[in-house]
């Protein structure tokens, strides 16, 4: 027996969320562009519909079309975000802007500090060699 799996449709008020959240808008900000207060943007981020005209206002300040916002799909968009930073195109701007946010798993001092001691025993070594120690 198979059963139909429905896409799941997140409702409007929560991708508004995400895409204030990811252009770096407060609620506040948002709330003030739209002339309303902080608590009805909070009321509007947690309505699954939200009035046509509302949401081509709400579009327009987060810099997004209203297609957009309905659309907004966030697994998509971090797959895009992920292959564009894999990406092994010879533009460097692509390399440029991803590695802008880029977060090393360890320590850049201590990597500097021990190329700098393997540089210094280099050179040690090299005196040594000279000097026919």
């Amino acid at each position: 027996m198979e059963t139909l799996k429905q896409p799941q449709k997140m409702h409007i008020g929560r991708k508004i969320c995400r895409i204030r959240e990811i252009r770096g808008i407060k609620q506040e900000a948002l709330a003030q562009e739209l002339g309303v207060t902080q608590q009805q943007v909070s009321r509007l981020e947690q309505s699954e519909e939200i009035e046509e005209e509302v949401l081509e206002q709400i579009a327009k300040i987060l810099g997004v079309t209203k297609e957009a916002l309905e659309n907004f799909n966030e697994e998509a968009m971090f797959n895009i975000i992920n292959n564009t930073f894999h990406n092994t195109s010879s533009d460097n701007s692509t390399l440029i802007a991803s590695s802008v946010n880029y977060q090393p798993t360890f320590n850049t001092i201590e990597k500097i500090v021990e190329l700098y001691e393997r540089l210094l025993q280099a050179e040690k070594d090299k005196n040594d060699l000279l000097k026919g120690k």
